[in-house]
């Protein structure tokens, strides 16, 4: 189903309705300040099985948590006080962060190196949901299921993923990724550059090269 929704202003009723069906373990898919994602919820291991299915990723490749702010953050993740400078300038925005995982993680997320992916992005709409829902979204990247690129539209998005109950549609996306940064130890290390690479490079200096991520979204 493709409910369209205003990407500045998203009206509260079509908010909980997206919470709904992810409480109920359904998948959904929504704009961001980068890509579209399809999205579940953390408490539901049913859904993340079947986002994984219908994304056909192999189930070592970790999904990302989306929060809606930097408390939520520092629930999930270990925040040390250099971490935390780093990462408040650059939140919201279109960054994932690699951190070590809490024990607020559940175990059937948890990958071996117990560490997550966790971002807080420049979009009401994700924000919102996650503020709405009460727990982190699960989340990957909308890609054509067999082709790999980027989905740009909702309406190809409800197309080609019949297991995904609710599309929000917040008018066309971006097809640039977000920048993943590793901060598990205490100089951020570059992973993948993608979007708001120019803020990066202003602000601070990373590792380079850039080398292959595990975090999707």
């Amino acid at each position: 189903m493709l409910v369209e929704i205003n990407s500045q202003h998203p009206e509260p009723r079509k908010i909980a309705r997206a919470a709904h069906v992810l409480r109920e373990g359904g998948v959904i898919a929504y704009p961001t300040d980068t890509v579209y994602a399809l999205g579940v919820d953390l408490g539901s291991k049913s859904a993340i099985d079947t986002l994984y299915a219908i994304k056909r990723m192999p189930r070592e490749q970790p999904l990302a948590f989306v929060v809606p702010d930097l408390g939520e953050v520092a629930r999930y993740a270990v925040v040390q006080d250099f971490h935390y400078r780093f990462i408040k300038h650059l939140v919201p925005g279109p960054y994932t962060f690699i951190l070590q995982a809490t024990r607020e993680v559940p175990r059937l997320v948890m990958m071996k190196r117990k560490t997550i992916g966790i971002r807080v992005p420049d979009h009401p709409i994700p924000r919102a949901l996650a503020q709405e829902l009460g727990r982190p979204i699960m989340t990957t990247t909308a890609t054509h299921p067999s082709e790999g690129d980027v989905l740009t539209d909702p309406t190809d998005i409800r197309d080609l993923y019949g297991g995904v109950e609710l599309v929000l549609d917040g008018g066309v996306g971006e097809a640039l990724a977000s920048t993943i940064l590793d901060l598990c130890e205490e100089e951020p290390r570059l992973v993948r550059e993608g979007a708001g690479m120019d803020r990066i490079d202003k602000l601070f200096g990373v590792h380079r090269p850039v080398e292959d991520a595990d975090f999707d979204g």
